[in-house]
C-alpha cells in the first residue's frame, strides 16, 4: 500500500507541482507551434513599401546627381569631354527619344540577353544536374566549370567572331560561354546543400532518377539554383555587352554596347553617359522585377525570410 501511494505521489510530482516543468513546458511548445501556424500573412501597407523599399534607392541617386551637379558648377572638373553636366546627359535621352531611338536601343540589347539567358538555362540546368549526381562527371567537369566562370566574358568574343562571324549566332555564343558556367554551379550548390535525409524519404517512396531529380532533388535545392540565375543573367548581361562594344556591325542593329561604343567614337562623353545609364537601370530593373521577387517568395515558403 506505501509503495502504491509513493508511486502515485510520484506520478502526480512528474504530471505537476514543482516537477510538473516537463508537462508545462510541452503544453507551452504545442502553444507556440499552434501560433506560429495561426499567423496569417498580412499585406505590407503601401506607406510602409514606399519608406522601406522605394524612398532609400531614390535618396541615393539623387544625392549622386547633386554630387554630380555641383563637381560641374563647382568647376572642380571642368572640362565637359571628361565629366558632362546632367542637363547634357538628359538632353541625349530627351533626343534619343523624339527620335523614336530609345526603346529600340533598349529592346536590342534586352531581347538578345533574355533569348541567351534562356538559353544558357535549358543548357546550364541539366548540366549542372548531372555534375551534381555523378561522381565521375563532377571530378571531370567541375573544375572546368570552375574555371570557365572565372574567366572574363570579353576572352570569348575574338574567338566567337572567327567561328561564326559578326551576327546573332556569335553574340548568344558568348552569352552562353559567360552565364552556362554560373548557372550549373548554382545548382550544384544547391543539390550540394540538400539534407541527405530529404534523398533517403525520396528513395524510399520509389523517387529515384529523374522522377527523384523532378520532385527532390529541384525543389530542395532550389534557393541555390535562384541564386545561380541571378549570377547567370549578370554574366549573360555583361557578356553581351562586351561582345556588342567589341563586334560592330550595321546588320546587327545598335543596342546599348554598340551605343557606348559609338559615343567613345565620336567622343560624346553626354552619350557615353547615356549608354552607362541605360546598362545599369535595365541590370537593376531584370533583378528587381524578376529575380528578387521569385528569391524572396522561395525563402518565404521556406520559412527563412525574416521580416523586420
Amino acid at each position: 500500500m506505501a509503495s502504491t501511494d509513493t508511486s502515485t505521489a510520484a506520478k502526480d510530482a512528474v504530471e505537476g507541482g514543482d516537477g510538473g516543468r516537463p508537462a508545462d513546458d510541452t503544453a507551452g511548445l504545442e502553444a507556440g507551434l499552434d501560433a506560429l501556424e495561426s499567423v496569417e500573412p498580412r499585406r505590407t501597407p503601401l506607406r510602409q513599401t514606399l519608406l522601406q523599399k522605394v524612398l532609400p534607392p531614390v535618396v541615393a541617386v539623387l544625392l549622386v546627381v547633386a554630387v554630380w551637379q555641383l563637381l560641374v558648377t563647382l568647376r572642380i572638373v571642368d572640362d565637359p569631354t571628361k565629366l558632362p553636366a546632367p542637363s547634357d546627359v538628359w538632353a541625349e535621352i530627351e533626343e534619343s527619344w523624339l527620335q523614336g531611338e530609345l526603346l529600340g536601343y533598349i529592346w536590342t540589347s534586352v531581347s538578345r540577353g533574355l533569348l541567351g539567358f534562356l538559353l544558357a538555362l535549358a543548357i546550364g540546368t541539366p548540366l549542372g544536374l548531372l555534375v551534381a549526381r555523378v561522381r565521375f562527371v563532377r571530378a571531370a567537369l567541375g573544375p572546368i566549370l570552375s574555371g570557365l566562370q572565372s574567366l572574363p566574358s570579353v576572352a570569348w568574343v575574338p574567338p566567337a567572331v572567327i567561328w561564326l562571324g559578326l551576327n546573332n549566332s556569335m553574340m548568344y555564343a558568348v552569352i552562353l560561354l559567360g552565364a552556362v558556367p554560373s548557372i550549373a554551379n548554382g545548382l550544384v550548390s544547391g543539390v550540394d546543400q540538400v539534407p541527405p535525409l530529404f534523398l533517403r524519404a525520396g528513395r524510399t517512396l520509389g523517387a529515384t532518377g529523374l522522377k527523384g531529380a523532378w520532385h527532390i532533388v529541384m525543389p530542395a535545392a532550389l534557393p541555390g539554383y535562384v541564386a545561380g540565375m541571378k549570377q547567370g543573367w549578370a554574366f549573360s548581361w555583361r557578356s553581351l555587352m562586351a561582345a556588342e562594344i567589341i563586334a560592330s556591325s550595321p546588320d546587327l542593329g545598335i543596342g546599348l554596347g554598340q551605343l557606348l561604343e559609338n559615343g567613345r567614337n565620336a567622343s560624346s562623353m553626354s552619350l557615353v553617359f547615356l549608354a552607362i545609364i541605360l546598362i545599369l537601370v535595365v541590370g537593376i530593373a531584370i533583378d528587381l522585377l524578376i529575380f528578387s521577387p521569385l528569391e524572396r517568395r522561395i525563402l518565404r515558403g521556406r520559412g527563412l525570410l525574416v521580416k523586420s
